[in-house]
């Protein structure tokens, strides 16, 4: 970050999720998708969170024409609720398979889109739809693509 940068307001993207069924969601998104948990807390009345780490965050805001854009790569048809959750694996189809064993519902397959990534869409615990993503272009082909064309 050069010297004249402002510093970022913004340190970590923490997206809280009520799951009535609390252990299943853990299990889920600890243990089938592998996110690592960080924190774990208990209070009063049988209160409960676990904070698991899901790598870098980025907030995508997107307008109703691209939501439905997504849709019709990804599913082709509107499904999506107004937030879903995407998450970038190594291997989308291997992911995909073992979170549909460990209880999530395939609405989609892993489908390869315009924007170079294999993309399945998933009913998870605690009412989420999901995406795994596998990006299939590095940043490195990118370079050599700009390279080759100029």
């Amino acid at each position: 970050m050069a010297a004249d940068s402002p510093v970022p307001v913004v340190r970590q993207l923490r997206l809280v999720v009520e799951a009535a069924d609390h252990e299943a969601a853990v299990a889920f998104f600890r243990d089938a998708l592998g996110l690592p948990e960080e924190a774990a807390f208990s209070g009063d009345g049988d209160a409960r969170v676990v904070i698991l780490d899901a790598g870098r965050a980025t907030l995508e805001i997107a307008n109703p024409a691209q939501k439905r854009m997504i849709d019709e790569v990804e599913v082709g048809r509107q499904v999506a609720p107004r937030i879903r959750v995407a998450f970038e694996v190594d291997d989308a189809r291997a992911t995909t398979a073992r979170l549909v064993a460990a209880g999530a519902s395939e609405i989609a397959p892993p489908t390869r889109t315009p924007w170079q990534s294999l993309n399945s869409r998933l009913d998870a615990p605690a009412d989420l739809q999901i995406t795994i993503f596998e990006e299939l272009r590095t940043p490195e082909a990118d370079v050599r693509d700009d390279t080759d064309n100029g």
